[in-house]
């Protein structure tokens, strides 16, 4: 029962797209260097503010 909770509670927040990202990476582009989650976070925030359908967003 607790791995469900977690499972759905980590989908919901989006905490598994670093997870997924990963795993895309390396089965699609394996030579390809695999940015730490720092990186990630960083290039997804940076992608969601430059999206000029989304708005600004703060948070």
């Amino acid at each position: 029962m607790f791995r469900a909770v977690r499972w759905y509670l980590r989908e919901l927040t989006d905490e598994t797209a670093y997870d997924r990202h990963v795993a895309h990476l390396r089965v699609h582009r394996p030579e390809a260097r695999v940015p730490s989650r720092r990186d990630f976070e960083r290039m997804r925030s940076d992608r969601r503010e430059a999206d000029p359908r989304s708005g600004f967003r703060c948070c």
